[in-house]
């Protein structure tokens, strides 16, 4: 596996719409910074948010999730309780080619705040917005900024093309459009 460079996924993001919508430099001035680095892509937070109602004790199931559980928020801000997390999805789509799988990585500027960001691999031929856990390791509470950086996703081609990908087994995640919570087949 090679991981691709600003100029492979420049010319991909434009040619093949990988990343939309794209920002071709870093865009930083007074925010924390979004767009194309060197060796990846800093992805923006949207301003849809949902928090766990600390109110209520019951159990957070993955095979069972109970969105009732949650608070929906959309601002320009969310603020992230000490010790707890909020989901959130990326303000880009990604369409993945068969050949590249994605790593993600929380961005710096967060991580000295104890923010740890959350988001598996993106496999090969996976589209869709990214739904995103961001959790807080501190203890205190963390503001976290709406259409700003939030992570740095980092692209790796490999040498061969896989025999199944994510749009081949019809994954339950496929072309999500909006912040998806945990689901079982």
């Amino acid at each position: 596996m090679t991981i691709k460079s600003d100029r492979w996924i420049k010319k991909m993001a434009v040619k093949k719409k990988i990343i939309d919508p794209f920002e071709e430099n870093q865009v930083r001035k007074g925010i924390i910074s979004f767009g194309l680095s060197s060796y990846g892509y800093d992805i923006r937070i949207d301003n849809e948010f949902k928090t766990p109602d600390t109110t209520d004790s019951s159990l957070i199931d993955p095979k069972d999730f109970d969105i009732s559980s949650f608070k929906s928020i959309k601002s320009d801000h969310c603020i992230v309780p000490a010790h707890s997390y909020v989901l959130g999805k990326s303000v880009e789509y990604f369409r993945l080619p068969r050949n590249i799988l994605t790593l993600c990585f929380g961005k710096s500027t967060y991580a000295r705040c104890g923010i740890v960001v959350n988001i598996t691999p993106l496999e090969p031929e996976w589209e869709g917005y990214i739904t995103m856990a961001v959790c807080n390791t501190s203890g205190k509470p963390v503001k976290l900024y709406s259409h700003e950086g939030i992570a740095q996703i980092i692209f790796l081609e490999s040498d061969d093309i896989c025999q199944t990908s994510y749009a081949d087994k019809k994954g339950k995640y496929q072309a999500q459009k909006k912040l998806t919570v945990s689901k079982v087949d």
